[in-house]
């Protein structure tokens, strides 16, 4: 398990400023602690143990061979969900939501085959060959695809678990995800609905210091249950090296045990 966060990170971090109060949503008020200067304050020992349940789940898909694909769309989240998503080797939407990502993949991965065979092209040096003008255009189609579609471009089949920060913003993946019946670990402010969310983590959405934290915190829990994977291949493996060590570790034991004593040894045959 991941290393929990206390609350005095959660404070440094500004992960307890929610939305103005007029701006709120009423299924968010279990998680909001009090009112200050017109702004909701959350509840950050709530975040806490959201944040853990939600590690916890993350970790465990991961050691069970799923896949998490991270989705921060909103200009604050867009370096920290590509860096901490390549952090722990996963896939990560941080442009644009392309529709169908979820419930069309397979309209998706035609143009992801499309974006392959240009890259494949281009490292041929095939373009060289092309006039320069028609080139650059597909040197420029290449740039825009990765754009949109690199951080997820070497997923070959649906995600299990989709995180999501700023679900409010996010709400074309929110809605493809509850669709295909993908859970969702989400972090959720104070204008956003915690009911759509399978593992709400209540908090700011806004602050990049919070958003850093929470989505460090997910990427860690991946990393923790990669750990704990462990392909059948590679157990075989390692059960027969632990066969054969013990069967190395009892042989002298049987060797010594079949083996005469010196005085059997001298012992001259009988007649």
């Amino acid at each position: 398990m991941p290393e929990g966060v206390n609350i005095k990170e959660l404070l440094e971090a500004g992960a307890h400023f929610g939305h103005q109060t007029s701006r709120w949503h009423p299924r968010m008020k279990k998680y909001i602690f009090t009112k200050r200067n017109g702004i909701h304050i959350i509840d950050l020992e709530q975040t806490a143990g959201k944040l853990e349940i939600a590690c916890q789940f993350i970790k465990e898909t991961v050691a069970n061979g799923g896949k998490v694909l991270f989705v921060g769309t909103k200009k604050q989240a867009q370096s920290i969900v590509e860096e901490e998503a390549k952090r722990c080797s996963m896939f990560y939407i941080n442009q644009r939501w392309i529709g169908g990502v979820l419930t069309n993949f397979s309209t998706i991965q035609t143009r992801i085959d499309y974006l392959v065979r240009l890259e494949d092209q281009q490292a041929r040096g095939d373009f060289t060959r092309l006039p320069k003008k028609e080139a650059s255009k597909l040197n420029e189609e290449i740039e825009r695809l990765n754009k949109n579609l690199g951080g997820f471009k070497e997923m070959t089949s649906l995600p299990d678990a989709i995180f999501i920060i700023d679900p409010s913003k996010e709400d074309i993946a929110l809605a493809e995800a509850h669709r295909v019946g993908i859970p969702i670990v989400a972090i959720v402010d104070t204008n956003c609905n915690p009911d759509d969310i399978d593992y709400p983590i209540p908090a700011n959405d806004d602050a990049i210091r919070a958003i850093k934290l929470m989505t460090s915190r997910i990427a860690d829990a991946v990393m923790e249950g990669r750990l704990g994977e462990m392909p059948a291949a590679e157990a075989e493996a390692e059960e027969k090296e632990e066969t054969a060590e013990a069967a190395e570790a009892e042989a002298p034991e049987a060797v010594e045990a079949a083996a005469p004593t010196a005085a059997e040894a001298e012992k001259p045959p009988e007649e």
